[in-house]
């Protein structure tokens, strides 16, 4: 049998980075996400130039999207990294 963990790893890390995407997208909506750049921005000792645009559902649904895809390929790439240098 193969091993699954790559898949597996794959799917937690891409369901994650969807997941944050996710909060990202209702701290936008809520529009409290300016709040939260400028938030975290003077933690680090800095101002932010960053203004958001107005919240836009179907940019919302794409960007939690493409972020799922993005984790899902690399918690696989990594999860098969892995997997070969256990064996190794």
């Amino acid at each position: 049998m193969k091993n699954s963990f790559p898949l597996s790893l794959g799917l937690t890390v891409g369901a994650m980075a969807g997941l944050v995407h996710i909060v990202w997208s209702v701290l936008v909506a809520a529009g409290l996400a300016q709040k939260w750049i400028d938030f975290i921005a003077n933690l680090h000792f800095m101002d932010s130039p960053m203004r958001l645009h107005a919240f836009d559902p179907g940019t919302a649904v794409m960007l939690v999207i493409v972020t799922s895809a993005v984790g899902f390929i690399f918690g696989y790439i990594f999860g098969t990294i892995w997997t070969k240098v256990r064996k190794a």
